[in-house]
């Protein structure tokens, strides 16, 4: 069997979605997973999505905005407000351990672009909103990149972009939280259009090239909105049932 590794992103708090990526993961006999940040930032599960992940093995994590976050004292976010008192010292600590980037062999990890945790890789926000960049464009921004294979997070848009240079460029999605709305750098959204948990796979071909293939999954997305309704939020429940965001998530 050719080896190969489970990209995940973008949890958002959302245990149910995390169950069904990591069955699905076990399903398919891989045990090498990447968490590409943003775990615990979300009214729907922190605690039960960091006891999760905090007892299994094989996972690198990577540091997300999000994450960051949650490592500072204070924040004016209605979600900050809601996790932040949730964790604890050994949570905490955890959350230091994750990595700025990680590279493997000839692929590198990193949560938005290798050199910022807080910035869209594939995507840039302009008037009109969220446009993805040409592959062009792509290849030049990563000129100083030495690695083929570039794996980012952060969009929540499951995306795979082969640029004119020869390199590859992959956002596995999210997780948990396939739309959201924000106001920084400027109003814009970020829609999946649909409400699946999503993740990635990269599989080491005999060529030594690696094959990408996303995935989408149902689960019980019902449940899970309901868990943000619960905790105050109806912007997320609206967002994980349909994969649309309205209105913003903060």
């Amino acid at each position: 069997m050719n080896p190969a590794i489970a990209v995940i992103a973008d949890i958002h708090s959302n245990s149910e979605a995390l169950d069904a990526v990591l069955g699905d993961i076990e399903t398919r006999k891989i045990t090498q997973i990447v968490n590409l940040g943003d775990t615990l930032f979300g009214p729907i599960d922190p605690l039960g999505t960091a006891e999760r992940l905090m007892r299994r093995e094989g996972i690198v994590h990577i540091m997300g905005n999000c994450d960051e976050l949650l490592l500072q004292d204070y924040s004016g976010s209605l979600t900050y407000q809601y996790v932040k008192p949730l964790m604890n010292d050994s949570i905490l600590s955890w959350i230091r351990t994750c990595l700025p980037t990680w590279q493997y062999e000839d692929i590198l990890f990193c949560h938005g672009t290798p050199d910022s945790n807080s910035t869209y890789l594939v995507e840039e926000v302009t008037d009109q909103g969220a446009i993805a960049k040409s592959p062009s464009r792509l290849a030049q921004e990563l000129a100083g990149v030495q690695q083929p294979y570039i794996i980012c997070g952060h969009s929540h848009v499951a995306r795979t972009v082969y640029l004119p240079d020869g390199k590859l460029v992959v956002n596995p999605g999210s997780v948990g939280l396939p739309a959201y709305c924000d106001e920084q750098p400027r109003p814009h959204v970020m829609e999946s259009m649909a409400p699946h948990a999503r993740y990635a796979i990269l599989t080491k071909m005999d060529n030594g090239s690696w094959r990408v293939e996303q995935v989408s999954l149902v689960y019980d997305w019902e449940r899970a909105a309901h868990m943000a309704e619960t905790n105050g939020r109806k912007d997320y429940a609206y967002a994980l049932r349909t994969g649309l965001a309205d209105p913003c998530i903060t």
